[in-house]
């Protein structure tokens, strides 16, 4: 079930073009090419041309935020962002429900089940990426930017399908697979000493309101929140009702909490709340919860079976209580501010409703245990005592569990006492929210918990029932199956680099400068070429014979071979390289190398320094892809998103030894 408040992001079901990645074949899909009933067209059209007007209204709110500076009318319009992209998350679920046919955002299961909480994505304009890229590529690699027309073509259409990924493993390979992208373009084109001039624009998921960076940082941090929150939309749909389902949306949600807990920790400095250090340790506070509540789901349906044992009973009341105990203190995290400044108000009652459920359906089962439950056996008694906190705080020794029928029955009735309050206050705390109060199934569920306490207690009253009932202890809230935060693996969709053809990645790049030089004509002489090879893509020339051939055509020690004969060899390895000179006769051999330049130190002050720091400071995501980066540069001043963790330097790449002896045609 998902909340009509909430922005519950784009979806399927958006106008432009999908990039699915399903087995590394991308495909580009159009939701309209998939309808199924042309009944649906109309509906479908009205809906498109509500998406363009709300569209229109946020381009003109976005112009005024920005070129006001006067606080109040910014407050205003920060508002009315808001209120204009909850419409269009609101459009876009309704026109993806179109497109996916009838019941696409209501788990198909018949059980009844308490609504998620699924987050919405941030939505973020078209970006530019072929101009800044031709000409980085024409002026510092060398090369001719139009010749990678179809590279930066394939890195725009995956951006562009990342705006709008399916909610299913394909849209998470998607964000995924750019997000791997990300890495590799500022490990190749973003150094500190030259800025790209891309400007990165993306909405806030929460409020709507826009916010812009120059930062790479910014676009990396924006597709982990992404996938965070794909995360929460694919627990959210989950059939909790079975016990695969329950285990299925509680992963989900774990992973979400995963992916917020590893923005929270390595990003820093956002410039939108949603990804702030405050928002985001509710956010995930909030997703472990959930992640609980799907765990005691699925741990209640074998337990339901049971009703006779005392034990599974007990043990599920304490599940329910470390379910409220973990809304509660979500409860107060979205309660403090900033954060109930841009959280939906029907986000903190929900949540409050939840804890207020859980906390009485612990008392609930409870009940069940001391009136349907057989006597526990003298050796379960220590556990089931175990279960109810001391009256007092402090107290070493939890309440005894009666073994006597009759007060077993009044003890009973007590729980169930506390068990209706609690359900009454979570049904009063619903009809106090008007977005809350058309959530028929939420009511539903605690209406229907009600029922069966109030029936319960019933079975229990007597007439002759005159004394006051006793207050029900605590219950000790406990699992057995810790719900852990699981950190989602970004190096599962496995991905070359766009751009490989420019050649390795830490030679190649804008942090490095170098000279290409060449092509420069050997002949073999008696000694050989007069020069020693060492390493693979690419090789490098580790040593020149002074006086050899090598050394009278120019050649130095520490140049990088990157062309023999006219056929690029950047990605060659040394034995390719010597199996071709090997083949050279009298005529000789053409060689092209590029030869490295001192490096420039990065300027102390300026507009744009590098939005991440170095490869010393990569999180374990990122060195999961197997990436290896220059290294590590300065901070900027500058409040930009930065990466913000310091993880252990990584080893230097070593060299293979160079290659000696007279048998490889290139030793002298």
């Amino acid at each position: 079930m998902i909340l009509e408040e909430r922005p519950d992001g784009q979806g399927a079901g958006e106008d432009s073009a999908q990039l699915q990645a399903a087995g590394g074949v991308r495909k580009v899909s159009d939701p309209t090419a998939q309808t199924r009933h042309s009944w649906l067209q109309s509906p479908r059209a009205r809906i498109r041309q509500q998406i363009s007007k709300e569209l229109r209204m946020r381009t003109g709110a976005e112009n005024l935020y920005r070129a006001t500076s006067n606080d109040r009318v910014r407050e205003t319009v920060a508002l009315e962002l808001s209120y204009v992209n909850s419409n269009l998350q609101l459009l876009k679920e309704e026109l993806e429900g179109l497109s996916s046919g009838p019941d696409t955002h209501r788990p198909e299961g018949e059980g009844v089940t308490v609504p998620m909480i699924p987050l919405g994505l941030k939505e973020t304009t078209e970006l530019d990426w072929a101009t800044p890229l031709k000409e980085l590529i024409s002026g510092h690699f060398g090369e001719d930017g139009a010749s990678y027309e179809a590279e930066i073509r394939e890195l725009e259409d995956l951006r562009q399908a990342m705006r709008t990924p399916s909610r299913d493993d394909a849209g998470l390979r998607l964000l995924a697979a750019y997000y791997s992208q990300l890495c590799f373009l500022e490990g190749r084109f973003f150094s500190p000493a030259r800025s790209l001039g891309l400007v990165f624009h993306w909405y806030d998921s929460l409020t709507g309101v826009p916010a812009q960076q120059r930062a790479l940082a910014f676009e990396k941090g924006s597709v982990l929140f992404n996938i965070g929150a794909l995360h929460t939309q694919i627990g959210a749909r989950q059939d909790r009702s079975c016990a695969a389902g329950a285990r299925r949306a509680a992963q989900a949600f774990q992973l979400a909490a995963g992916a917020f807990g590893l923005l929270r920790e390595n990003f820093s400095q956002a410039p939108s709340p949603d990804m702030s250090t405050t928002c985001l340790c509710a956010l995930e506070r909030l997703m472990a919860a959930q992640a609980q509540e799907c765990v005691f789901e699925g741990l209640s349906l074998p337990a339901l079976a049971l009703p006779h044992d005392c034990l599974a009973q007990l043990h599920l009341a304490q599940e329910a209580a470390q379910v409220a105990a973990e809304y509660r203190l979500v409860h107060q995290a979205m309660a403090q501010p900033p954060v109930q400044d841009y959280v939906p108000a029907s986000w903190t009652t929900l949540v409050h409703v939840k804890a207020e459920h859980f906390h009485a359906l612990a008392h609930y089962h409870a009940a069940t245990a001391l009136c349907d439950g057989s006597l526990a056996a003298e050796g379960e008694l220590p556990a089931c005592e175990q279960v109810f906190q001391p009256p007092t705080p402090g107290e070493p020794h939890s309440p005894a569990l009666p073994q006597q029928p009759e007060e077993r029955r009044k003890l009973a009735k007590a729980h169930l006492k506390r068990a209706i309050l609690g359900q009454e206050e979570a049904l009063r705390l619903h009809a106090s929210c008007r977005v809350l109060r058309k959530v028929d199934l939420l009511q539903a569920v605690v209406a229907q918990a009600l029922r069966h306490s109030l029936a319960k207690y019933s079975k229990l009253e007597r007439e002759d029932d005159f004394f006051e009932a006793a207050e029900a202890p605590d219950i000790q809230p406990k699992t057995h199956q810790k719900s852990e935060v699981r950190v989602p693996s970004l190096s599962f969709m496995k991905v070359a680099d766009i751009f490989h053809r420019l050649g390795p990645l830490p030679v190649f790049s804008a942090k490095n400068r170098w000279q290409l030089v060449g092509p420069i004509h050997l002949t073999r002489g008696e000694g050989g070429f007069g020069f020693t090879l060492r390493g693979d893509s690419p090789v490098l020339i580790a040593a020149v014979v002074p006086g050899g051939q090598a050394a009278a055509a120019g050649l130095q020690q520490g140049d990088y071979i990157v062309s023999v004969n006219g056929q690029p060899c950047k990605w060659w390895r040394h034995a390719d390289v010597v199996t071709q000179l090997r083949e050279a006769g009298a005529a000789g051999v053409s060689l092209q190398v590029a030869s490295m330049l001192p490096r420039q130190e990065p300027r102390s002050t300026g507009d744009h320094q590098p939005a991440l720091l170095g490869p010393g400071r990569l999180p374990r995501s990122r060195r999961a892809c197997g990436f290896e980066m220059p290294a590590p540069t300065r901070a900027s001043p500058q409040p930009l998103l930065v990466w913000s963790r310091r993880a252990k330097q990584g080893k230097p790449r070593g060299r293979p030894p160079p290659c000696t002896g007279g048998d490889c045609g290139t030793c002298p």
